[in-house]
């Protein structure tokens, strides 16, 4: 048995692996018990408290239409997202004043990423 370590999602899984050789087994000891995975690493910073604008899919930000202080009305372009060769405003969802932008141009980012937070 080998033991391994893998990170799917974000979540860490402790795994055995058996190897089969023409359908026999290689090794027959018995399953250790499951250990407890290690924690995943910490994400980033807090965002501040307010409204948060996440990335509805994951891409590459071409550009950042806002700063710290602005003032957004609702529909608002806020930042242009690339992804699959197109590229999306991402737009705020409520008037407010921008108080975090939490990325910048050139940055990969996923899904649900928070961008921004409008309060």
């Amino acid at each position: 048995m080998k033991r391994y370590n893998i990170t799917v999602n974000g979540t860490a899984y402790d795994v055995e692996v058996e190897e089969i050789t023409d359908g026999a087994q290689v090794s027959s000891a018995p399953a250790a018990a499951p250990k407890a995975a290690p924690k995943a690493a910490p994400k980033a910073a807090p965002v501040a408290d307010g409204t948060k604008i996440t990335a509805p899919m994951p891409g590459m930000i071409l550009d950042v239409k806002v700063a710290v202080g602005d003032t957004v009305k609702k529909g608002q372009a806020m930042f242009v997202l690339e992804a699959m060769k197109m590229e999306n405003d991402v737009n705020a969802v409520c008037d407010g004043k921008v108080l975090s932008v939490n990325t910048s141009k050139g940055t990969s980012v996923e899904t649900g990423t928070v961008l921004a937070v409008i309060g």
